[in-house]
């Protein structure tokens, strides 16, 4: 008997341990967009849970979020109280929470082709930027 409850509290501890590291996007997006969808099913798949909304103003979402004109992308997300722009893939999320950099966020600018969410035929290579407060810039990763 002893063993039947030491097993199923491992199991719950498991459990909550699991539930624990899922990490809850909120993620904005233009109600014609497809590819944001196929975005945040890359992040589930990861693990990840993502509350999609349609916003009509994008860029009232980008600025309220501090993402600067010249690295936007088609979406805006926020998760444990960073911004993420565009097809930033679940590894870079998962390290920027590990690090936790003072930052506003990252970017993956545009839509590069073969990012998640952008997959499906040609590749070409992509960074993923670090907005800093400042509003500057600098590569977080490169995916060629």
């Amino acid at each position: 008997m002893l063993h039947i409850k030491a097993l199923f509290a491992a199991i719950v501890a498991t459990a909550a341990a699991t539930g624990a590291d899922a990490q809850n996007v909120t993620a904005w997006r233009s109600p014609e967009c497809g590819c944001c969808e196929r975005w945040a099913q890359s992040l589930e798949a990861a693990g990840m849970h993502v509350a999609m909304h349609d916003a009509a103003d994008m860029a009232a979402v980008k600025k309220t979020h501090g993402v600067p004109q010249k690295v936007a992308s088609c979406h805006t997300a926020k998760v444990d109280g960073y911004t993420i722009e565009g097809h930033v893939p679940a590894r870079e999320i998962r390290r920027l929470l590990d690090e936790r950099p003072v930052a506003v966020g990252l970017s993956a600018p545009g839509m590069p082709l073969g990012s998640p969410g952008m997959e499906g035929g040609a590749r070409e290579p992509y960074q993923v930027l670090l907005i800093k407060k400042d509003g500057t810039t600098q590569v977080f990763a490169a995916y060629p």
